[in-house]
C-alpha cells in the first residue's frame, strides 16, 4: 500500500474515532424493487441479485450522469470513460457498461428506462451520455441475465433507470396491492443546481415537480459543456425531461414521459495517432406512454414507447491539410408496446405474465459535405433496414414456507430474422433467519445479432444466430441491528458469440467467466456511515474494460447543515488491450464531495475527483486527467 493510502486510511478513521460507535437499534427498511418481476417486491423474495441507488445517493455528489454513481455503487460493473465529462459515440468513446465481464458495448448488457430498452438501434449497445440524473428517481442494477422479462440484450444484465414521478402511481414503491389515489392536496418544489470548475468545465439543472390533486408533473432541463484536458476534445450537451401524469381513479392512472438530450463531442484520437476535425452530432430521445392499475391482488400496465436517434459523424483525418469530404450519418428507432398483469392467485403467491412487441428500425449512409447529397458507398446499408421481435413471458413465484420461496419463469421469444429463442430460468430463497436469506439461481441470456453485425461493413454475415450463456448464482445477504452485508459467487458459461474470423462475422466464441461479489454497509454512529464492496472477476477469454479487481469504500457525514463524502475506487488488472499485446492498468480514485446548507433555500457544494492525482488509461492511448474539481451552488423552493 503507498504512502498515501495509508495517510487516506489514517485520516478516515480519525475522522470516525470523532464519533461513538453506537448501533442502530431498528433493521434496515427493506428494498422494494420493479426490475426483478415488473411489480414492486420486496427484494427478499427474489432469486436475484439487485442493487437500488436511490435519488439521494445520485444527487449526493452533484453528478449530471447516473453512470459514476452506478459504478461506485455496484461490485462488478465498470463503465469507461477518457475525459472530465461526456463519453461520445464511435471511434474512441468511453462510456462502456461492463458487468462481470459481459459488455454493454457488444449490446450484451442492457439499459431500461422504466422497464422499456434502450439501446441504438443498428450497432445494438447503450448510448451512455443519454442517461442523466435529472430524470432518475432510482436506478435498479440486476446482476445475472435477464432475458426472460426483457428479452434480447439483457444476457448480462440490466441497469433500469426508474424515472422521477411526482404521482403515486407510476413506477411507485408501494407494497403489493396499494393504490395510487391521492386526493386533492396541491404541492410544488423547484430545484436549480450551477456549477463550474476544471478544464471550463459548466453544469446547470433546473426542475420543478408540482401535484394538484389528481395530476402530477415533473419537468426538467439541463446544459453542460467542457474543454476537456486535451486539444480537440470539447464537449457540449442539453437537453429535458418531462413526466405527466394524473390519477384516472382510485385504481388507475397513466402517465406520458419524454426525455431528449443532444449533444457535440469533439475527440482527438489516441495520444500516439492524433486525429483533426473528428467531430459528433447526436440526438437522442425517448418517449413514452402507460396506463397502470393498482388492485388489491393484481395490477398491471400497458405501455407504448419508442426509443430514437439522430447521428451525424465526421470521422476526422490524420492530416489537417487534408479533411474528409463526407460525414457519417445514421437514423434508428426501437418503438414497442408492453403489457403485464401481475396476480397474487392465492396466499404467498404472484403469478406475471406479459406480451412484449418491439420494431427496430436502422438506417446508415454517407453524405457529401459539399453538396449533401447520399453518397453511394460500398458501406452503405444494404436494405435489410428493419426487424420485429414479439415475445410471450410468465414468471411464477411462490412462498412455500415461511423461509421458502420458489421462482420459476420462461419467455417464448420470436425474432423476424433469427426464429425463435425459448429462454427459462429458476431460483430459490430460503430465509434461515427473518433477517437473511441464502439465494440460488440459474438463468440464461441471449443477444439476437445486430444490423451492424448481419448488414452494414464488410465483416457482415446474415447467417448469424443469437449468442446465449447461461449463469449460476448462489448469494447470501443479511441485515443486522446496524450492519447489512451480502456475498455473491457466479459462473457463466456461453457460447456462439459473434467474433470476426477472416474478415466475417461467425458464431465462434465462448464465455467462461466466474467471480465473487461482497457489499456492505454500517452506520458507524449517528454522524458517520461506511459503505464498501468487492469484485473479483476470473475470465477464461479477456475482454476490454473489465477489471479482474474492484474495490470501492466510503464514508458518509451528515451533521445539521454539512454533507460530506469520500470514496476510494481502486481498479486492479483493468485489460486496456487483449491478444498478443496484452496490456492491463492498476489505479486507485480518491474523491470526496461537501455540502453545506448557507440558507434555508441555499446551499453550496464542491466536489474532486482523483485527489491522488493518478496517471492512468481506461482507453487505450487516452490518457486520463489527474485530479479535477468542481463547486457550485444548489437552490431549491
Amino acid at each position: 500500500m503507498t504512502n498515501r493510502l495509508k495517510l487516506l486510511f489514517v485520516v478516515v478513521a480519525g475522522m470516525t474515532a470523532i464519533e461513538s460507535t453506537a448501533q442502530n437499534d431498528s433493521l434496515a427498511i427493506q428494498e422494494v424493487v420493479v426490475t426483478g418481476t415488473r411489480n414492486a417486491t420486496d427484494v427478499r423474495h427474489l432469486p436475484m441479485t439487485v442493487t437500488v441507488i436511490d435519488r439521494n445517493q445520485l444527487t449526493a455528489e452533484h453528478q449530471t450522469s447516473i453512470l459514476p454513481t452506478a459504478m461506485r455503487e455496484v461490485p462488478g460493473l465498470f463503465v469507461t470513460s477518457r475525459s472530465m465529462m461526456g463519453y461520445g459515440v464511435s471511434t474512441g468513446a468511453a462510456g462502456g457498461i461492463n458487468l462481470r465481464g459481459i459488455t454493454g458495448g457488444a449490446g450484451q448488457l442492457m439499459v431500461l428506462i422504466d422497464g422499456h430498452p434502450q439501446y441504438q438501434g443498428i450497432y445494438g449497445h447503450p448510448i451512455s451520455d443519454s442517461y442523466q440524473t435529472l430524470m432518475a428517481e432510482r436506478v435498479e442494477v440486476l446482476r445475472g441475465p435477464a432475458s426472460v422479462l426483457y428479452g434480447s440484450n439483457a444476457m448480462g444484465g440490466v441497469i433500469n433507470i426508474v424515472t422521477r414521478n411526482f404521482g403515486e402511481g407510476h413506477a411507485a414503491i408501494l407494497d403489493e396491492g396499494a393504490c395510487g389515489f391521492r386526493g386533492s392536496e396541491t404541492f410544488s418544489k423547484t430545484n436549480v443546481t450551477l456549477g463550474a470548475g476544471s478544464y471550463g468545465t459548466v453544469q446547470a439543472e433546473a426542475s420543478n415537480q408540482t401535484r394538484s390533486g389528481r395530476f402530477a408533473s415533473t419537468v426538467a432541463a439541463h446544459y453542460g459543456r467542457t474543454d476537456n484536458h486535451r486539444p480537440r476534445m470539447g464537449f457540449e450537451q442539453y437537453g429535458g425531461y418531462m413526466n405527466l401524469s394524473y390519477d384516472l381513479s382510485t385504481n388507475w392512472n397513466a402517465y406520458v414521459s419524454a426525455d431528449i438530450t443532444h449533444f457535440n463531442a469533439s475527440y482527438p484520437g489516441a495520444e500516439t495517432s492524433p486525429l483533426y476535425d473528428a467531430d459528433q452530432w447526436i440526438t437522442r430521445g425517448v418517449v413514452s406512454a402507460a396506463i397502470e392499475n393498482h388492485y388489491e391482488q393484481t395490477n398491471g400496465a400497458l405501455s407504448v414507447y419508442s426509443n430514437f436517434g439522430r447521428h451525424k459523424i465526421d470521422d476526422g483525418t490524420a492530416d489537417p491539410t487534408k479533411p474528409t469530404a463526407r460525414y457519417f450519418r445514421s437514423k434508428d428507432a426501437l418503438t414497442g408496446v408492453s403489457w403485464y398483469q401481475s396476480a397474487r392467485l392465492f396466499e404467498g403467491n404472484r403469478l406475471t405474465v406479459g406480451v412484449d412487441y418491439m420494431h427496430i428500425y436502422g438506417n446508415a449512409y454517407y453524405t457529401s459535405k459539399e453538396t449533401g447529397a447520399v453518397l453511394d458507398t460500398p458501406n452503405k446499408q444494404s436494405g435489410k433496414s428493419y426487424r420485429n421481435e414479439i415475445a410471450g413471458y410468465v414468471d411464477f413465484r411462490q412462498d412455500l414456507l415461511e423461509w421458502l420461496t420458489v421462482d420459476v419463469g420462461a419467455r417464448v421469444d420470436h425474432h423476424s430474422i433469427t426464429g425463435t429463442e425459448f429462454v427459462p430460468q429458476g431460483g430459490v430463497v430460503v430465509r434461515p433467519v427473518k433477517t437473511g436469506e441464502v439465494k440460488a439461481m440459474a438463468s440464461k441470456g441471449f443477444r439476437n445479432p445486430t444490423m451492424r453485425e448481419m448488414y452494414l461493413y464488410p465483416p457482415s454475415n446474415t447467417e448469424l444466430e443469437p449468442e446465449r450463456l447461461w449463469n449460476y448464482e448462489l448469494s447470501w445477504r443479511h441485515r443486522t441491528s446496524g450492519l447489512t452485508y451480502g456475498a455473491n459467487v457466479f459462473y457463466i458459461k456461453g457460447d456462439n458469440m459473434i467474433q470476426t474470423v477472416n474478415r466475417k462475422n461467425v458464431n465462434t466464441g465462448e464465455i467462461e467467466n466466474w467471480g465473487i461479489e461482497l457489499e456492505g454497509k454500517y452506520p458507524i454512529s449517528r454522524h458517520f456511515s461506511a459503505s464498501y464492496n468487492y469484485s473479483y472477476l476470473h475470465m477464461k477469454n479477456k475482454v476490454i474494460a473489465a477489471p479482474e479487481q474492484m474495490h470501492y469504500f466510503g464514508v458518509d457525514y451528515r451533521n445539521g447543515k454539512w454533507l460530506a463524502t469520500l470514496g476510494l475506487q481502486s481498479i486492479k488488472n483493468l485489460y486496456t488491450s487483449v491478444g498478443e499485446h496484452e496490456t492491463t492498468e492498476d489505479f486507485n480514485l480518491l474523491s470526496a464531495s461537501v455540502t453545506y446548507a448557507l440558507l434555508k433555500n441555499v446551499s453550496l457544494w464542491a466536489r474532486g475527483e482523483n485527489l491522488l492525482a493518478e496517471k492512468y488509461e481506461i482507453n487505450l492511448g487516452y490518457p486520463m486527467p489527474r485530479a479535477t474539481f468542481m463547486a457550485g451552488v444548489n437552490i431549491h423552493f
